[in-house]
């Protein structure tokens, strides 16, 4: 029944879709603009995408294990959130994900700028369409999350252990608005070349949409962080992995966006470079979809893969680089930038080149891996050590040039205040020193860094003061969130440098001491859940220098559907510290293998990843009188 349903929605969306390439194609041929006709097709279309979506959520609901996808991917005793959750845990279903935000941001994008540029913005559509019509194509062809099996069976598979978590439950759908949404200044981007429509206008036409897909992009990108340091056992944030650098790329490409848009939007300069990012940002989407679902690259993260799927993604990738690059160079003029050293131009632009470096290096990180094994037959893995090493000393210079643009000036070069510049760099240094004294030594570069995220970070407070005190509201979002990242390179740095971690074997009864610390490993229960049940170790922690007295409790999972373990932390946190308990069992003996980590500042880091993205998205919400 609901697999007919959904096959129908599916049907219905295709045959509106190919309506509104058709009548918008009409309407810029004979230049008769009916945007009311293409507006009601567009709400038909982003309602059958729902619709469809809503049917699949709905047969996880009830679990129609007829269709394929709720069977492999959903079990009758799965818990109500994460059979609805269920339903984007998978290809399939993120498949249609997709496409339902893909419809919704054309819609919305269609009815906001209505009155705008007709050419321009039925152009879009057309493009945006075109984009929606192969992903429509893909899912049905080689995706159908309406497919059966027969004969049906009496239950589910279950869904991976790893994904019933709420963190990563609402992660994949941050992430797609992110990045998904970002097709739409792709397609207004080839708009644009295609009708000439570049001036200033489109700057301010796309800028909303920019900043809402990098706003989203950002809360994904935590979400998924904070999801890997609790579930996944590491005790860490970031692991370099390729799935998180797929999401990272584009979300430096958003960032290089966002500050070029600046330029454009005033100067009407740097055109060329504003159609580039926005053709990369969506292009980079689809490679790190391709990257992921492919089954090229190994990753803790990569939960559905298929190389068909790939096939797909990587013809679709490359139809995509061919034929916008192709207009891109057959459209464009050149153009000469003359910036005064200094200006506020030159350091929006030294904005753009470092992000384009940080890309470029984890883009070479994530893909380098393919090559050796293709070429030399060799398999490797790049992490932390190749990216700390190339990104950390260009993040000095990066934090230095961001406390000082915005007190720089359009156009010409405005000498920065020295009194000011000396003041507050003597005192990053003596908060530094501080710091030391406090903490214990630093390496050079780990100082060098704490520094300048501390120049950046009192350059950003007094930047806030003023702008206050002038009532400039509208700039405010730049202030806070280069706060939000002096604040978070700071932090990250002290957390890398101080944390600690001790593995230690105990069984029921036994203590531990070591550095000041002292663990007791009192008791071990088991407690049966809805879909799982968990063996659960009680634990007394202190810390004997601070007096702290905490009680950890880790845990086992053991889930039946599928048959899958899963180790559980256990987390206290505090405004200085987090302590973080792992324990796995050893060969089924008396013995648990113990993990214990004491990482500095954990919940600021958190913070500060959230006053980046507040301030990015802030200045949406402030109004011209």
């Amino acid at each position: 029944m609901l697999s007919n349903i959904g096959n129908i929605f599916f049907t219905l969306n295709i045959l509106v879709t190919i309506s509104i390439i058709y009548f918008c194609y009409h309407s810029v041929k004979d230049k008769k603009y009916n945007l009311a006709k293409i507006v009601k097709l567009s709400i038909l279309q982003s309602t059958f995408a729902i619709m469809t979506f809503a049917t699949l959520i709905a047969a996880f609901i009830i679990s129609d294990f007829s269709l394929i996808t709720v069977y492999e991917n959903s079990h009758s005793a799965k818990p109500l959130f994460y059979k609805i959750s269920g339903a984007w845990g998978n290809h399939e279903g993120s498949l249609l994900l997709w496409i339902s935000i893909m419809s919704i941001f054309s819609f919305l994008y269609l009815i906001i700028n209505e009155k705008s540029n007709s050419n321009s913005l039925l152009i879009t559509t057309v493009c945006q369409n075109f984009l929606i019509l192969a992903f429509l194509f893909f899912s049905l062809i080689n995706s159908n999350p309406f497919s059966k099996i027969l004969p049906i069976p009496s239950d589910g598979l279950g869904l991976n252990p790893i994904l019933q978590d709420p963190a990563l439950a609402i992660h994949p759908p941050l992430l797609y608005i992110g990045f998904v949404g970002s097709s739409i200044y792709f397609s207004a981007a080839l708009s644009s070349l295609i009708t000439g429509y570049n001036n200033k206008n489109f700057a301010t036409q796309i800028k909303p949409w920019v900043k809402i897909t990098w706003f989203f992009q950002s809360l994904g990108i935590i979400v998924g962080s904070i999801w890997a340091y609790y579930e996944l056992g590491w005790g860490g944030f970031w692991f370099w992995d390729p799935v998180e650098n797929a999401s990272l790329m584009p979300w430096f490409a958003m960032t290089a966006l966002i500050h070029s848009l600046i330029i454009l939007e005033r100067r009407e300069s740097l055109y060329s470079w504003v159609i580039i990012l926005c053709l990369l940002t969506f292009i980079l989407s689809v490679t790190g979809t391709f990257l992921v679902r492919s089954g090229i690259l190994n990753s803790v993260h990569t939960f559905a893969n298929d190389p068909s799927r790939g096939l797909y993604i990587l013809v679709l990738l490359f139809l995509m680089v061919v034929i916008s690059f192709a207009i891109f160079f057959t459209k464009t003029k050149k153009e000469t930038y003359i910036f005064e050293n200094f200006s506020k131009e030159v350091f929006i632009l030294s904005n753009n080149w470092f992000m384009a470096f940080y890309l470029i290096t984890v883009f070479i990180g994530t893909v380098y891996p393919i090559f050796t094994e293709v070429l030399l037959n060799n398999k490797i893995s790049v992490g932390p050590p190749f990216y700390n090493l190339v990104i950390a000393p260009i993040i000095i210079p990066f934090l230095f040039f961001m406390a000082l643009g915005p007190n720089s000036s359009w156009i010409k070069f405005k000498s920065f205040d020295k009194k000011k510049f000396i003041i507050v760099l003597f005192l990053s240094i003596l908060v530094n020193l501080a710091m030391i004294k406090f903490f214990g030594s630093l390496s050079t570069l780990s100082n060098l860094i704490i520094i300048s995220s501390l120049f950046l970070i009192i350059y950003s407070i007094l930047d806030f003061i003023f702008l206050a005190k002038e009532k400039k509201y509208l700039n405010i979002s730049r202030a806070v969130s280069h706060l939000g990242f002096g604040l978070l390179m700071m932090f990250i740095i002290i957390n890398h440098n101080f944390s600690f971690e001790k593995d230690v074997n105990l069984k029921v009864g036994e203590t531990e001491k070591f550095e000041s610390y002292e663990i007791t490993f009192s008791k071990l229960s088991l407690d049966k859940r809805e879909n799982y049940n968990a063996l659960i170790g009680d634990f007394i922690f202190k810390d004997r220098k601070s007096g702290i007295v905490r009680n950890l409790q880790p845990e086992i999972r053991i889930y039946t559907n599928p048959e899958t373990l899963t180790y559980e932390a256990s987390i206290r946190t505090n405004i200085f510290r987090d302590y973080y308990l792992t324990m796995s069992n050893i060969d089924r003996s008396d013995f648990y293998n113990i993990k214990f980590q004491s990482k500095p500042f954990m919940i600021w880091i958190w913070i500060s990843a959230i006053i980046i993205s507040l301030g990015g998205i802030q200045r949406l919400f402030i109004f011209k009188k």
